[in-house]
């Protein structure tokens, strides 16, 4: 059995040796180097771009807007707004406006500083909330993204009277306000994509989550079929969202290159570049109003979300609606209101990030427990325990819980795991009294939440994915789908499905690199959708195998399975034996996707974070110095990944909450290099403690649900809980520098 056991990944030795050739290391005779001029400002239009005359421009390939199929300047995402080349007027500083390219990478950067963009300023929208005058319309009539409302009980519209009632009979009606902050992806390799023409197609290389997303997005770009196209996915240096949506616009400048040169053309951003013109995190305001009985348990709870979009809709729609659903929080609460907009700056668009709107507003409300505990006087363990959710009830869209998961256990046991009341007691001797320590404060805090795995609502039916499962002569497997290994270890986990499966050693099992030219669309890889999702197609897939090999899937097919293969080829010589699988929507799963009302999600992971920190008062610095991560995930496929991947998520969120700052002036992010854009350092880390609990769901294989995402969601609100824990202050935004924590306390 190769479930729920470690084995080595199956890319370690190439990454470990070198041999892993990443798009950087891409060798192809002849290759040209790419680079972009860019907008000047946040806002306007380009009255014109000048050459420095004293550049021999003859020797390189140049492409504008002009070099576009008419009426095609546009990338393919959610919608076509975003356009690939500036054209005239921009939304925000560093749109691509002018490509470049040439053999020599030093002749190259040499010619990027000599072009420069004139264009007339307009006046720019620097934040959501901003009062809107018609010249800054430049989305619809109110530069709103998206708007959605998810409504429950006396939420619901035409229910306003009882509404308004249960605020104005409650025992208590507690109000906040939660601000989150953009946060950047930081991956260990840069964007860069590769492109030229091979047997009258064009094909990119380069470092992506979803190659189908790239391929489609060249197919309406220049208006020619799917088959015109190859996309083959290079190993791939990190993603965390980042690499969904952006790859597309860089693969569009490549073959833009590519084409007018009639050569192979690399771009690959520096850092700088990438910081400054790639996608972030969506920085989010959420306000709170809940209305409490007299006991502590939520009576209603009226939520408005705000997301900062950026100047493009890119996949703002999509964030926004996890974060709306989310919103709530693991809780049970029959009157509920969430209204939700993402709305237009004139800053970098925001894109997808781990968690994909979900850390936000479960930031807010793990906050606003702590908030209300505080207000009432009453322990935040208790006030949660009083309002878990449990098996037969429902969240905020009326999805009944099911599968046996007992939330208040699972914080109890993170407690327990972290000596919660023991170390509280010891904090509050260090903090208060007689034995205070001069300068040094101590808290300890947590969160509890969950986070729901694969696509929101419909869109796994709408996706409708595929994979295949090959039958080699030699005996060997092979899994093929357009899954993107970005160092969780999709590769391994995948291969260790198949081999569970199908009952065959693990090293007879090999994932296929993504290429669209070979593999079904099984779909992307992102909302935690990959292990749950395309691993349980990747079940039906081996069944099909099996069943055409005439091998008993009831059996260890272990021996009988490697014959049976060779036995099949001799018959069918020239054949290929693939095995499929496609989704299916489960019967029972139900969702609309007008109203938000439904099952969200086939499955949601649950955790429990509990977080100790130290602040010294002289520099007004927060180090995390304990962390307990207890999840439920349905079931460990991979120990050893799973633990790392709950790690990574932790260090990402305590970056987050303490350290990473997007400093934004006049939409422009100010610190976009890493001496000044601080991520948190080994010497910043605390021991990371992971525990995990199993509630197999029917919904994956084996009965594992998606683990990605789920760590993001938990840290940022555990840590602040614990700094409030330690000054009795409410620090209700992120991430919480020093400056920011001086000027909260210096306003006391």
């Amino acid at each position: 059995m190769s479930i729920g056991v470690d084995i080595p990944r199956v890319d370690g030795l190439d990454k470990l040796t070198g041999r892993a050739a990443y798009v950087d290391d891409v060798a192809i005779p002849g290759v040209l180097h790419g680079g972009t001029i860019r907008t000047p400002i946040a806002r306007g239009r380009i009255k014109r771009v000048v050459f420095d005359p004293t550049i021999n421009w003859s020797e390189f390939v140049i492409v504008d807007h002009r070099d576009i199929p008419a009426g095609r300047n546009a990338i393919k995402l959610i919608e076509t707004d975003q356009p690939a080349l500036v054209a005239s007027a921009f939304r925000h500083k560093h749109e691509p406006v002018v490509l470049i390219a040439h053999r020599s990478i030093h002749k190259l950067r040499d010619a990027l500083r000599a072009v420069r963009v004139e264009v007339d300023p307009l006046p720019a929208v620097l934040k959501p909330d901003m009062p809107l005058t018609p010249e800054l319309i430049q989305h619809g009539t109110d530069n709103v993204l998206k708007h959605l409302e998810i409504r429950k009980g006396a939420g619901e519209i035409g229910g306003e009277r009882d509404w308004e009632a249960l605020f104005n009979s409650a025992a208590h009606v507690i109000e906040g306000r939660y601000a989150t902050g953009a946060q950047e992806h930081v991956y260990l390799e840069t964007q860069g994509m590769v492109a030229w023409q091979e047997d009258g197609r064009l094909v990119v290389r380069g470092s992506m989550q979803c190659p189908y997303y790239v391929v489609d997005s060249l197919a309406y770009f220049f208006d020619r079929p799917r088959e015109a196209f190859r996309v083959i996915q290079a190993p791939v240096g990190g993603g965390f969202g980042g690499k969904e949506d952006f790859p597309s616009n860089l693969a569009i400048h490549a073959a833009l290159l590519a084409e007018k040169a009639g050569a192979a053309v690399k771009i690959v951003y520096d850092r700088q570049e990438d910081m400054a013109a790639t996608t972030k995190r969506h920085p989010g305001v959420v306000r709170h109003r809940t209305a409490l009985d007299a006991s502590g348990r939520l009576l209603a709870m009226d939520i408005d979300v705000v997301l900062d979009g950026g100047a493009y809709v890119t996949l703002s729609p999509v964030v926004l609606s996890r974060g709306c659903i989310h919103a709530a929080g693991p809780y049970a609460c029959e009157n509920i209101r969430v209204i939700g907009e993402a709305r237009l700056t004139n800053s970098v668009p925001y894109g997808a990030f781990r968690g994909f709107g979900a850390p936000q507003t479960m930031f807010a409300i793990e906050r606003h427990m702590d908030v209300i505990a505080r207000r009432l006087r009453m322990s935040p363990v208790e006030l949660r325990r009083r309002n878990l959710v449990r098996d037969g009830q429902t969240l905020a869209t009326g999805q009944v819980v099911t599968g046996g998961v007992d939330l208040p256990a699972l914080m109890d046991a993170a407690l327990h795991d972290a000596r919660y009341d023991e170390r509280r007691r010891q904090h509050a001797a260090m903090n208060h009294g007689e034995g205070a320590h001069p300068y040094l404060r101590r808290g300890i805090g947590f969160a509890t939440f969950h986070h729901g795995s694969g696509f929101t609502g419909s869109g796994e039916t709408y996706l409708a994915s595929e994979v295949w499962v090959e039958g080699h002569a030699d005996g060997t497997i092979e899994v093929l789908t357009a899954q993107t290994d970005m160092g969780q270890g999709t590769s391994t986990i995948l291969s260790q499905i198949a081999a569970a499966r199908l009952g065959v050693p693990a090293n007879l099992v090999r994932v296929a690199m993504a290429d669209t030219s070979r593999v079904p669309n099984s779909g992307p890889t992102v909302a935690s959708r990959t292990a749950m999702v395309v691993g349980k197609l990747i079940e039906v897939a081996c069944d099909d195998l099996l069943k055409q090999t005439g091998v008993s899937v009831t059996k260890s097919a272990s021996s009988d399975l490697p014959v049976a293969l060779q036995a099949w080829h001799a018959t069918n010589p020239g054949q290929r034996l693939i095995g499929r699988g496609k989704y299916q929507k489960p019967a029972h799963i139900q969702w609309d996707d007008q109203t938000y009302r439904g099952d969200a999600y086939a499955a949601y992971s649950w955790g429990a974070y509990v977080a100790e920190v130290e602040i010294d008062l002289r520099t007004y610095g927060v180090r995390v110095t304990d962390f307990v991560a207890r999840q439920e995930v349905g079931r460990v496929l991979n120990p050893t990944l799973a633990r790392g991947q709950i790690q990574g998520g932790v260090v990402q969120g305590i970056g987050w909450a303490l350290y990473e700052d997007v400093v934004l002036d006049d939409g422009v992010m100010k610190n976009c290099q890493m001496t000044n854009y601080v991520i948190p350092a080994c010497a910043d880390l605390p021991p990371i403690r992971v525990f995990f609990e199993e509630s197999p769901s029917p919904f994956g294989p084996q009965g594992a649900k998606g683990i990605g995402e789920l760590p993001m969601d938990g840290p940022a609100p555990a840590i602040l809980n614990a700094v409030c824990d330690a000054l009795g202050i409410e620090a209700n935004e992120i991430p919480l520098t020093p400056e920011r924590l001086m000027t909260l306390l210096e306003g006391r």
